[in-house]
């Protein structure tokens, strides 16, 4: 077998493979042999028939399937073992009839060459980080969400913003008088909560009111026409529900309020686990750090945007193999009817950026361990647990969540993928100089506002 790489000017080039019989025969042999072994062929006992019978009746389908696999896989090892980098798949240049009288062939391969690429990523570059500062006013906000997300339901005299209200619910009719005919809707247990309604005005109906108070509303505008909560706040069937567009009115017979937590040994261990907190002192500590830790993603996020502004900056001007790229769109777009030019234009940038990953990947030495999968998997366990208001959950449950996770095949490509961009930006961190700066929550709010305004104008000119 002979293989050659010939390259062109445009970033393309040709891997060319040269095949004779000694390149295939014994494998085509093989390969017959296991079919008149396994295959029932009729006029044969299973195994009991000739080489030559199988090479008459399966020849060259067995030849055709043996020269392509060994030419792919020739071509792959090449491209490997000459660390080549190249962009989307190999593709043939023509369709190879094979047929049982030829014993040489020569199939040529298309293929197309990410740009060389020189990127400064040491102490010289200096790019910025902006850690946002944790104010009282955060720490406050935040001590007031955890002590009503621990707090017990309680009754209450009057309707706040978090209130559950129960009572009779009557349908209304065009005059707003409660319906008393068969067909009217009556939910004599109802149980509404406005602080969930996406209407903010029909929310606002029930705020202040008391026990014994009624209140007109209309249920659909206050779930913005969603049926499953129409069904379930009247207590009827969805089809029904469907129809409902009436005002309703509800007797207040009771409601629940929230009272938050007091500040004791269990609400601490439900905020933070058990006996990490037993003071207030160690509390506010750790409230802080705790609000510091989310605020810390945002600010991890602007340092990504300018770290990878920064990389497309310094391959302005990058060249692709645009040529190839569209030929190898349109082999392997689904839809004949696709705009390819369109498409490419659609995916230039995502093309860059892959060789952009790819290069600073290789530079930084940046590698994705069964570590990093493990404990990627187990934030995300977490994460899951505490969407319930679980924080507290153990460690073996937590890792065997995670185990459960990566079984997963899709799920565990997308977190290699994105463990593998929080490797590569902090390894970016690490290389060039940070210059850190600490501002407010409002001042870091401008920096993103004026930083999307940029791309935009960017994206228009």
């Amino acid at each position: 077998m002979d293989i050659k790489l010939e390259k062109n000017e445009d970033l393309s080039g040709k891997i060319i493979v040269s095949l004779t019989k000694e390149d295939y025969a014994k494998d085509v042999d093989k390969t017959l042999k296991e079919l008149g072994a396994n295959r029932v062929i009729p006029g044969f006992r299973k195994g009991h028939i000739s080489i030559e019978q199988l090479r008459k009746r399966f020849g060259k389908e067995a030849k055709s399937d043996v020269i392509n696999r060994t030419v792919y896989e020739a071509v792959t090892k090449y491209i490997q073992e000459n660390k080549l980098h190249i962009l989307g798949s190999p593709l043939p240049e023509e369709v190879k009839e094979i047929n049982l009288d030829d014993d040489d062939y020569t199939f040529t391969y298309r293929v197309g060459f990410a740009p060389e690429l020189n990127l400064k990523l040491d102490k010289d570059v200096t790019l910025p980080y902006y850690r946002i500062i944790v104010s009282d006013e955060m720490k406050a906000e935040q001590n007031k969400m955890l002590e009503e997300r621990f707090g017990s339901q309680v009754p209450g005299e009057e309707v706040d913003a978090k209130a559950l209200v129960k009572g009779a619910l009557m349908e209304l009719d065009a005059e707003g008088k409660v319906r008393t005919d068969a067909e009217a809707i009556q939910n004599i247990n109802a149980i509404v909560a406005p602080f969930l309604m996406k209407d903010k005005e029909q929310a606002q109906l029930f705020m202040g009111k008391k026990i014994g108070d009624k209140v007109v509303f209309n249920p659909a505008k206050a779930s913005d026409n969603s049926i499953p909560e129409v069904a379930s706040m009247l207590n009827i069937d969805k089809e029904k529900a469907a129809e409902v567009k009436a005002d309703f009115e509800l007797a207040i017979a009771e409601i629940i309020v929230v009272k938050p937590a007091e500040h004791n040994q269990e609400f601490y261990d439900n905020v933070f686990g058990k006996d990490k907190v037993h003071n207030e002192e160690e509390y506010s500590t750790a409230l802080g750090e705790m609000i510091s830790r989310d605020l810390k993603i945002n600010s991890q996020q602007m340092f990504e945007g300018s770290a990878g502004d920064y990389i497309f900056e310094q391959a302005k001007g990058m060249k692709l193999p645009e040529a190839f790229l569209k030929d190898w769109l349109k082999a392997n777009e689904k839809e004949p009817d696709t705009n390819i030019d369109e498409l490419y234009g659609n995916l230039e940038n995502s093309f860059k950026w892959q060789i952009l990953k790819g290069y600073v990947t290789t530079t930084l030495n940046v590698s994705v361990t069964e570590a990093d999968m493990l404990n990627r998997a187990k934030a995300m366990a977490f994460q899951r647990f505490a969407q319930y208001g679980i924080y507290n959950m153990t460690p073996e449950v937590i890792e065997d969540t995670a185990k459960r996770i990566l079984s997963d095949r899709n799920l565990a490509t997308r977190l290699h993928e994105e463990m593998e961009d929080v490797k590569m930006y902090q390894a970016i961190f690490d290389a060039v100089t940070v210059d850190i700066k600490d501002v407010t929550i409002d001042e870091f709010r401008e920096l993103v506002s004026s930083h999307n305004k940029a791309l935009d104008d960017e994206a228009k000119a």
